[in-house]
C-alpha cells in the first residue's frame, strides 16, 4: 500500500501549495473506517481508495478530488456519514463522496429499462460535478487491475460493464489512454484467447520484422530535424483490443491489417504541427481518405490533433497523431484538464473544455427522450461516436457523429427543416436521404412545405436529437389518425345501441372518465386506450349489458398480494382459462405469461421473480385483447363480412394493421378484445369457416416482450 508521505509527494511533484495536512487527515480517517475490512483478495481494504487517489495524481487533479478517491467508500462501507465528512473536510468533499456513493449503488448492468433510469441518474451526478465521475473511472480501472481475485461469474460482469459502460464513458471524457486499458483488461476477462493469440502474433511479427517502431520514431526524429522542427515523437502498437475490433469489423485476418502502429508528434507551436504534417507526408506516402483536422475542427471534450495516416515502401501503415504540448495535455486526459494543477495553481490549458458547456451538450438531446429504450440508444450513439465534420451551402460548419446522413444534418440545423426535408445535395449532386456523409463534404437540405416525418427515417438517422424530432412528430401524426379510428370506432358501438356519438355525447363520456374533451376520448378510443364498451358505459349505463356478475379487471387473477397489480405480456396475451405465471418486476408489480410462453426462458435463473397464479373462474368481461393474424381474399365486400362474423361473436375490434398487401390477398394484424380462451376459440372457428379466408391464427410474438398497455377496466 502506498504510504501517505509517498502520495502526498506525488500531489505535490505538480502542486506545491497541495494541502498536506489535509490529505494526511484523509488518509488517517479513511484508513480508520476501513479497519478490519479486506478485498477479495486478502488485502486490507483501505489499499484500494489509496490506489485509486493514486491513479488521480496521474492526471494532476486537485486536492478536493483526491480526498474523495480517499473516502470514497467510507459513506457507503463504513459507519462513516455524510455529517461527519462534511465536518471534518468540508462540504466540497462531502457533496463529491456522496456523489460517488450514489453511482457505486447504481446497478449499470439491470435490465434494459431499470438501465436506462440509472443512466439518466448517472449523467445527473455528473452534471452536478464531473469529479464525481473522474473518481469512478479511476475506481473501476483499479478495480479492473485487481480483478483476478474476484469469482469468474462476477469477473464477466464488471468486465462487461467496463466495455459497455465505463470504457466508452472515458473515451467520450477525452481520456483515451483510460478507456484503451479499461478495453483492454476486460478483453482480457471476456475472450482471453483472442488476446493471448493477439499478443503471440506481435512477438512474432517483431522476431521477423526487427523494433519498427524504434526504426520509424528515428526516421522521423531525422526528418522533423532536417525541416528545422523541435518535437518529441512516441511511438507504440496499438492494444490487443484496438486490433481485435478491427479485425472484427473489416472481417481480415492479423496479417492482413497493416496500420497496426501508431505514433505521436508533439510540437513545440500550432504552426509547427502543419510544418511536420508536411515533413511526413514529403517522406511517406499519404493513405487517401485517411487525414482528419481536429486543430480546426476541434472534438466537444476539446481533443485537438492532426490525424494522418501513412505508407512505407513496405506497404505497412502506421498512424501518425500530430499536436503541440498543450494539446497533448488535454488529449491524455480530456475533459479532467479543466481541474490540472501545475506549480500550485490551476493549469490555464486554452484547450481544456468547461465541464458544464461538455455535460450541458452531452445531456441536452437526451431531455427530449421520454422511452427508455430510446434513451439508452441515444446515449450509447454519442458516447461511441466519432466525428465528421461537414458544411452549411454559406460555409458553416456542423459536427456529427460518423455514419450520419443528411437527415441529421437537416435536424441539426434546425427541427423544422428536418421535419420539411425531401431529399439532399453533398457537393453539388443529388443523393438519397440514407447516404452517409463523409469527412469536409458541403451538403444542402432540400425542403418542401407540406412534407412530414416518415417512420422510415427512424432507420435512416443516427443522432439522437434527429431520432428524438421525429418521434415527436410521428407521436403527434399517429394521434391524428387515432382520432379518426376512435371516430369510426364511437359511431359503430353508439350506432349498435341505437345512438349516435356526437360531441354532445363524447363530452359527456370525457366528463365522466375525467378526460379533457371529445377528442382525447376519440383519441383514446383510437389508440386502444379505452374500450368502446367503456365510452358507452360512461354515457348509456343502462344500455349496456349488466356487468355486474362479472369479475372485475383488478380481481382477475388469484394468487397476487394485496398490493400487487398485475399486467398481461404482449408477447404472449394470456386469456383467462389459460394456466399462466406471473414475473415481478420492482415499481411496475407483476407481469403475467401464458405458461408456454417462449420469453419465460430469459427468467430460467431468477426463480425468485416467479409466482404461481391462476385465473378467476367467474365470467369475465370482454377487454382481453389478443392478436388475430388473418389472410383474407382481395375481393369486394370481403373485410366487412370478417368485421360482421367478430362482431357476431360479441367481440369487439379494437386495432387493425396492414401487414402486407397483394393484388389477390390482404394479409392483417387485428386487435379483438375477448373473454377467455373459450371466446377466442369461437372467434376463430367462425373465422376459419369463412371461405374468403385463406388463413387465420393467434399471432404471438416474443420480441414484444413487454407489458401491455393498461387500457383494460
Amino acid at each position: 500500500m502506498i504510504a501517505v508521505d509517498d502520495l502526498i509527494t506525488l500531489v505535490r511533484d505538480y502542486n506545491p501549495k497541495t494541502n498536506e495536512a489535509l490529505i494526511r487527515a484523509a488518509y488517517d480517517y479513511g484508513r480508520a473506517m476501513h479497519e478490519g475490512q479486506f478485498r477479495h483478495s486478502g488485502e486490507p481494504y483501505f489499499t484500494h481508495p489509496v490506489a485509486v487517489a493514486a491513479i488521480l495524481t496521474e492526471q494532476r487533479l486537485d486536492d478536493a478530488t483526491i480526498i474523495t478517491a480517499l473516502l470514497h467508500d467510507t459513506i457507503e462501507d463504513t459507519k462513516a456519514s455524510y455529517q461527519t465528512v462534511e465536518e471534518k473536510f468540508g462540504r466540497e468533499v462531502a457533496d463529491l463522496v456522496d456523489g460517488v456513493t450514489k453511482l457505486t449503488n447504481l446497478q449499470l448492468s439491470s435490465s434494459e429499462t431499470k438501465q436506462a433510469e440509472n443512466f439518466r441518474k448517472l449523467f445527473m451526478a455528473m452534471s452536478k460535478d464531473l469529479r464525481v465521475i473522474l473518481v469512478k473511472l479511476a475506481d473501476r480501472l483499479h478495480n479492473m487491475r485487481t480483478i483476478k481475485a474476484m469469482r469468474p461469474d462476477k469477473q464477466a460482469q464488471k468486465a462487461r460493464e467496463t466495455m459497455d459502460i465505463f470504457a466508452p464513458l472515458a473515451g467520450r471524457m477525452g481520456m483515451q489512454w483510460m478507456r484503451e486499458e479499461l478495453e483492454d483488461l476486460a478483453f482480457r476477462v471476456l475472450n482471453p484467447e483472442a488476446r493471448a493469440s493477439i499478443i503471440r502474433r506481435f512477438i512474432t511479427l517483431q522476431k521477423e520484422t526487427g523494433d519498427v517502431i524504434e526504426r520509424i520514431t528515428n526516421d522521423m526524429c531525422h526528418e522533423l530535424d532536417k525541416a528545422g522542427i523541435t518535437a518529441e515523437v512516441f511511438g507504440r502498437a496499438k492494444k490487443p483490443y484496438s486490433i481485435w475490433r478491427k479485425m472484427q469489423e473489416k472481417e481480415m485476418g492479423f496479417s492482413r491489417l497493416s496500420d497496426i502502429y501508431g505514433f505521436r508528434v508533439v510540437t513545440q507551436s500550432e504552426n509547427d504541427c502543419y510544418a511536420a504534417l508536411g515533413a511526413i507526408h514529403q517522406r511517406w506516402r499519404a493513405v487517401p481518405g485517411r487525414f482528419k483536422d481536429y486543430i480546426s475542427q476541434p472534438k466537444s471534450n476539446g481533443y485537438r490533433s492532426i490525424h494522418t495516416t501513412v505508407s512505407g515502401r513496405d506497404g505497412k501503415r502506421v498512424e501518425v497523431q500530430i499536436r503541440t504540448r498543450q494539446m497533448h495535455d488535454v488529449a491524455e486526459t480530456g475533459v479532467a484538464a479543466h481541474w490540472s494543477y501545475r506549480d500550485g495553481v490551476r493549469s490555464e490549458n486554452p484547450f481544456a473544455v468547461d465541464p458544464a458547456r461538455w455535460i450541458s451538450s452531452v445531456t441536452e438531446q437526451f431531455d427530449a427522450e421520454e422511452d427508455h429504450t430510446e434513451f439508452m440508444e441515444a446515449v450509447k450513439l454519442e458516447m461511441y461516436a466519432d466525428q465528421v465534420f461537414c458544411f452549411t451551402p454559406k460555409g458553416d460548419v456542423i459536427k456529427l457523429p460518423r455514419g450520419a446522413t443528411p437527415i441529421d444534418f437537416a435536424y441539426a440545423i434546425h427541427t423544422r427543416i428536418g421535419h420539411v426535408c425531401v431529399g439532399a445535395k453533398i457537393d453539388g449532386m443529388r443523393v438519397p436521404l440514407w447516404t452517409r456523409i463523409k469527412n469536409g463534404q458541403s451538403v444542402e437540405v432540400i425542403t418542401a412545405e407540406g412534407q412530414t416525418p416518415q417512420a422510415t427515417w427512424l432507420d435512416i438517422a443516427t443522432t439522437g436529437k434527429a431520432r428524438a424530432a421525429i418521434r415527436r412528430a410521428l407521436r403527434e401524426l399517429d394521434r391524428d389518425r387515432f382520432i379518426k379510428l376512435g371516430r369510426e370506432l364511437a359511431r359503430s358501438a353508439f350506432e349498435h345501441v341505437g345512438k349516435k356519438a356526437t360531441d354532445k355525447a363524447l363530452e359527456a363520456a370525457a366528463r365522466t372518465l375525467r378526460l379533457k374533451n371529445a377528442e382525447e376520448v376519440r383519441a383514446r378510443l383510437g389508440s386502444a386506450e379505452l374500450t368502446a364498451h367503456q365510452v358507452l358505459n360512461a354515457v348509456y349505463p343502462d344500455l349496456v349489458p349488466d356487468a355486474g356478475n362479472e369479475v372485475a379487471r383488478d380481481l382477475a387473477v388469484i394468487g397476487l398480494e394485496a398490493d400487487q397489480s398485475f399486467e398481461r405480456a404482449r408477447c404472449c396475451q394470456p386469456l383467462p382459462g389459460e394456466r399462466i405465471v406471473g414475473i415481478t418486476y420492482r415499481g411496475r408489480g407483476v407481469v403475467i405469461h401464458a405458461i408456454d410462453c417462449e420469453t419465460l426462458s430469459a427468467y430460467d435463473d431468477q426463480p425468485q421473480r416467479w409466482l404461481d397464479l391462476h385465473w378467476h373462474n367467474g365470467t369475465h368481461p370482454a377487454v382481453y385483447a389478443v392478436t388475430l393474424d388473418i389472410t383474407i381474399g382481395n375481393d369486394a365486400g370481403v373485410m366487412g363480412r370478417i368485421c360482421t362474423l367478430i362482431g357476431e361473436q360479441k367481440a369487439n375490434i379494437s386495432d387493425l394493421t396492414f401487414v402486407d398487401r397483394k393484388p389477390d390477398f390482404y394479409r392483417l394484424l387485428i386487435d379483438v378484445e375477448l373473454r377467455d380462451a373459450e371466446h377466442l376459440h369461437g372467434v376463430l372457428s367462425a373465422l376459419d369457416a369463412e371461405t374468403d379466408v385463406a388463413a387465420i391464427e393467434r399471432y404471438r410474438d416474443p420480441s414484444r416482450s413487454g407489458a401491455m398497455q393498461s387500457h383494460e377496466p
